[in-house]
């Protein structure tokens, strides 16, 4: 029996026995090649199977090994245990640690400690520059990038979801090891193509957040290390305060805000009694067959619009701003025409998808730098970026989603010697913010998973 790589998957040639194997893992037969294709994460597991059943088989499927020249920092207690912890689960499974614990130093010496080939997938441009340093300084030897304009493929390679997608077919058999940077999006945002066209054995999964996606231990391991912000809180994490600011619409915007709201609540009440266990995903598609569903829907956007900036949040925004005008402050948006319209208005830079590479980069060096204190941004800051500058954070507009707000109280927490960060809520009072603050701040100490709001 031989084994090869070809577009993603194992093709398996002169099948003489072991057959069963192969079918079992769920391989089935090529007309084209009269050969059997196996998804390409399953070698290991093959390789097992037929070695157990003393079938004869070939491959020269192998990854590259590292040189071993590495420049590492001396990893925090918890950064030790969440590498041997990995380790000692046969180099496979996730590690939740809070945004701003070193997850990337906790990958690179996992990277070190195993010394073979490694594919890094993540989500955003900015993540792919943010890895791309980090490697460069840590290991030398050139570090191949795909995406944001780069296609080059090294040893140690990072790689945008996106890219990951068209360039695993091609480059699948290269590496023995996967890292998966905000591990949580594994199954959406991270498509489980990407994994399965791997044949790395070895895989880790980095998230600031837990997830109970079944695709997780399916394609990268279980649970392997978990701790939350509070148990680092003034230890490897900066401490915070968190102040509610409450806001209240003016008469006429409470007026509308409860049209729009009643007009989705009926609709919203009544299907929930045909189906209580209906989830967000499952009513937008319901409602979206109906015109009165449509009307619903269009009614809640206007009810969520009208909540993202209203007057008392302008004059809030720009209170705080001018009572920190010395502190390097981050702005989050529950959407990019929030976030363009404080630009706008105070004159400071947006950070969005819509921003090139090249700008990008100019603006966070000068908020680095402290030529401008000041960046607004609706999701582009929320993930993997690392700002240990930032000292105050102001969430204008959200959601419930107990993940982005770690997320984005995180961006505030990488330690400085005296550093207390200071995170200010905006949240209109007697709607639907309120519900939404509540369940966002049960995610700093997991005692909520995150999960869609029953009703946003």
């Amino acid at each position: 029996m031989r084994i090869r790589f070809d577009k993603g998957t194992l093709v398996i040639d002169r099948v003489e026995s072991g057959l069963e194997h192969v079918q079992l893992l769920g391989g089935r037969l090529d007309q084209e090649l009269v050969a059997w294709r196996l998804p390409a994460e399953k070698l290991s597991e093959l390789r097992g199977r037929l070695s157990a059943g003393h079938v004869r088989f070939t491959d020269t499927i192998e990854p590259t090994a590292l040189e071993p020249r590495w420049s590492l920092p001396e990893l925090r207690w918890y950064q030790r245990e969440a590498v041997t912890a990995w380790r000692d689960a046969g180099d496979r499974g996730v590690v939740v640690l809070p945004t701003g614990a070193g997850k990337t130093l906790v990958a690179l010496a996992a990277i070190a400690e195993l010394g073979v080939s490694t594919l890094i997938v993540v989500p955003t441009r900015l993540l792919l520059d943010q890895w791309g340093r980090a490697l460069e300084a840590a290991w030398p030897h050139p570090v191949g990038r795909l995406g944001d304009g780069d296609y080059r493929v090294a040893p140690i390679t990072v790689a945008t979801y996106a890219s990951a997608v068209t360039w695993a077919p091609h480059i699948g058999d290269r590496f023995g090891l996967v890292v998966v940077d905000e591990a949580h999006h594994v199954g959406a945002w991270c498509p489980s193509e990407i994994l399965e066209m791997l044949v790395a054995p070895s895989r880790l999964g980095l998230t600031a957040t837990p997830s109970q996606a079944a695709a997780l231990p399916r394609h990268i391991g279980p649970l392997v290390y978990d701790l939350t912000i509070e148990d680092l809180r003034g230890e490897a994490l900066a401490d915070y305060t968190i102040e509610t600011v409450d806001i209240e619409l003016t008469p006429d915007e409470r007026s509308r805000y409860s049209l729009h709201r009643s007009e989705f609540a009926k609709f919203y009440a009544q299907l929930m009694r045909i189906d209580p266990g209906t989830s967000w995903r499952d009513f937008m598609s319901v409602a979206r067959r109906s015109e009165r569903g449509r009307d619903a829907l269009s009614a809640w956007r206007a009810s969520r619009a009208l909540l993202a900036y209203p007057d008392a949040k302008r004059r809030a925004v720009r209170d705080l701003l001018a009572r920190h005008a010395t502190e390097r402050t981050l702005v989050f948006t529950a959407d990019n025409t929030t976030a363009y319209a404080i630009a706008r208005e105070l004159l400071v830079p947006p950070i969005t998808c819509d921003i090139g590479r090249v700008e990008r980069k100019r603006m966070i060096d000068r908020f680095r730098a402290g030529e401008t204190t000041v960046l607004v941004s609706a999701q582009v800051l929320d993930e993997g970026f690392d700002l240990p500058e930032a000292e105050v954070a102001i969430v204008v507009g959200g959601t419930g989603s107990t993940r982005r707000h770690v997320q984005r109280i995180g961006r505030l927490l990488r330690p400085r010697p005296g550093k207390r960060a200071l995170v200010y809520e905006l949240v209109v009072q007697r709607s639907a913010e309120v519900s939404q603050m509540t369940r966002r701040r049960r995610g700093l100490t997991h005692d909520d998973a995150p999960t869609m709001e029953a009703m946003p």
